[in-house]
């Protein structure tokens, strides 16, 4: 009775009042429960999931849990049809767009437990770089999906809206052609992204050589492709570049390579030494993978000859890094055993 008569003393606009700011600490009290309660969980179990669920879906849900109390509050508020009619909607748009946040972050929450399941740090992570295509890929087409039709939804649901809907659809038809052509590199690519994603000419973290660059594939989005270049440019490409135009991909299959070096040196020079050399010098690196130890003279020119190198590594940064070390030590090794096996001119000089 005393709780009624403190309501019925108080004006309409106080009690409003009073009745949001409870409705929204509640929410914010039940936020903050329930990510302790998570903290708690993964303190006490280690689970990946317990820890990432606070970080993807805690921005969303100070938004979304208060709206929804506010929400289950309006009943209980004065105001009059009108006042109550917009209040209601416009809690209805918030709360719709503050839900389409908390998808965005339950597909990001997926994400995070997948790609901690599928890690792709180790040496042999052909499987999980493919894992990890196809789902950047389709999270990003699904939040796409999420943010058009909340869009949608947000629009329709005012009825001002419906009605200049209705007014344009007489426009459609012409307009739906005119839209489709000036659209039509920009779905090219959308569906070339779907290509990518799913027969995977290339994949997250492959190594290419495209428009004669070298670098990783550090990002696939639905219209483009980012490639880190070695000195840690970025080439920005259109996804159907790699759909259209021949490029080289070094970890297709394997991230294992062959690499090569040529050395040129005098008719004189012995090639036994520098194989039983190449031996050694193998054996000591670490980069060196066991599989491919190779030194052949594979060209003779007027004033040299040449020799080549094949070595193999277990990666593209391992066998450059083993390729410098083959190349200068070998050179190193014909300098102090064989400086005379050098290239040199010959010239000779006829007494007359």
């Amino acid at each position: 009775m005393n709780w009624l008569n403190f309501s019925n003393n108080l004006s309409p606009v106080t009690w409003n009042f009073l009745v949001a700011i409870v409705a929204v600490v509640v929410g914010i009290s039940v936020k903050f429960l329930l990510a302790n309660t998570f903290s708690f969980y993964y303190r006490r179990t280690n689970v990946y999931i317990f820890s990432r669920i606070s970080k993807r879906l805690s921005t969303a849900a100070y938004f979304f849990l208060p709206l929804l109390f506010l929400n289950f509050s309006m009943p209980m508020m004065r105001m009059s049809r009108t006042s109550f009619a917009l209040a209601d909607k416009w809690i209805e748009v918030a709360l719709i767009v503050s839900f389409a946040g908390m998808l965005i972050g339950l597909i990001k929450l997926i994400e995070d437990s997948i790609y901690h399941k599928y890690d792709y740090s180790k040496q042999n992570n052909l499987k999980e770089r493919k894992i990890r295509t196809q789902l950047q890929f389709v999270r990003k087409f699904v939040v796409m999906l999420i943010v058009l039709i909340t869009i949608a939804i947000v629009l329709l649901s005012f009825e001002n809206m419906r009605k200049i809907g209705a007014g344009l659809l007489t426009g459609v038809g012409v307009g739906g052609i005119i839209i489709g052509f000036a659209a039509q590199k920009s779905l090219g690519n959308l569906l070339a992204g779907f290509q990518i994603a799913f027969t995977q000419p290339i994949r997250i973290d492959d190594v290419l050589v495209v428009e004669n660059e070298w670098g990783r594939v550090e990002e696939i989005t639905l219209t483009y492709v980012v490639l880190n270049i070695w000195d840690q440019r970025r080439l920005i490409l259109p996804i159907n570049y790699f759909i259209e135009k021949p490029f080289q991909n070094w970890t297709r299959t394997s991230a294992e390579l062959i690499g090569v070096v040529m050395l040129y040196a005098d008719y004189s020079m012995p090639i036994e030494p520098m194989r039983r050399e190449l031996g050694r010098l193998l054996s000591l690196s670490q980069l060196w993978d066991r599989r491919i130890n190779s030194l052949a003279v594979t060209d003779v020119r007027a004033d040299t000859i040449e020799i080549r190198v094949l070595v193999s590594a277990a990666n593209s940064g391992d066998t450059f890094d083993l390729r410098c070390f083959i190349r200068e030590k070998l050179i190193l090794f014909m300098q102090q055993n064989y400086p005379h096996c050098l290239p040199k001119t010959r010239m000779e000089i006829a007494s007359q």
